[in-house]
């Protein structure tokens, strides 16, 4: 029996696109994470963005830091009407979770890089937290397939990228990789002076089917406000 899941792909980001010397791959939120679909019946009631022990400790440490935190991202975007918002009323989030992780850059230097997960039934949803020195405005030009925006008067970018099918063989315990569907991302400036920094929020869907840009729209206006932090354009 095998079981085939989605997950982004460790391509060149917008950092590996716009910097030379940084040696990152993947989605900005960090590694790869993959959510396998559990095969039974999904419980009557949502999932939670309930940490453990590790995660509280993040947590601790990223509120003293004045950083968000991995389980503050995975509770704004863990919103009742998630489902509503990405055009499925019918479903509830399947799985939730979060992850409070960094990415390595030349030079040693450790960058945290928190992100929440949400899974229903057609769609994934990702947000993440980027704490690095580029700035987003201008990154439509150096990335590719990637159109400048503007969200809650922030500077953002949309952008494509590919997913990849993992597929898990449940009895011989291997698993093969192979190329999946579209991821829909938005990267968005923390503020409107735009310093540096960014927030990503990437949808995919189970199915493979292109993702819906209004919908990922949607779920941006409603969610990044709820973050930790987030600064309202005057």
């Amino acid at each position: 029996m095998a079981e085939v899941v989605g997950a982004p792909e460790k391509g060149p980001n917008a950092w590996a696109q716009a910097i030379a010397a940084v040696v990152v791959v993947g989605a900005l939120g960090g590694g790869l994470y993959v959510v396998g679909k559990n095969e039974a019946k999904a419980a009557a009631e949502p999932a939670t963005c309930s940490p453990d022990a590790a995660d509280k400790k993040a947590d601790q440490a990223a509120r003293a830091a004045h950083r968000v935190s991995g389980t503050q991202l995975c509770t704004a975007l863990n919103r009742a009407d998630l489902p509503t918002l990405l055009g499925t009323p019918q479903e509830h989030a399947l799985t939730a979770y979060a992850s409070d992780g960094t990415v390595g850059l030349k030079g040693g230097t450790d960058t945290p890089t928190p992100e929440g997960n949400v899974q229903l039934d057609t769609y994934t949803v990702q947000l993440s937290r980027s704490y690095d020195d580029l700035p987003v405005a201008g990154l439509e030009d150096v990335m590719t397939d990637a159109t400048k925006k503007t969200i809650l008067g922030h500077p953002a970018v949309l952008y494509s990228s590919r997913t990849i099918a993992i597929q898990f063989n449940l009895g011989g315990g291997k698993s093969e990789t192979g190329p999946g569907g579209v991821a829909r991302s938005l990267m968005v400036a923390p503020d409107t002076k735009d310093g540096g920094g960014s927030y990503e929020l990437a949808i995919w869907r189970q199915d493979d089917v292109p993702p819906d840009d209004a919908a990922l729209l949607r779920v941006a206006e409603q969610v990044l406000p709820a973050i930790p932090g987030w600064t309202t354009a005057g």
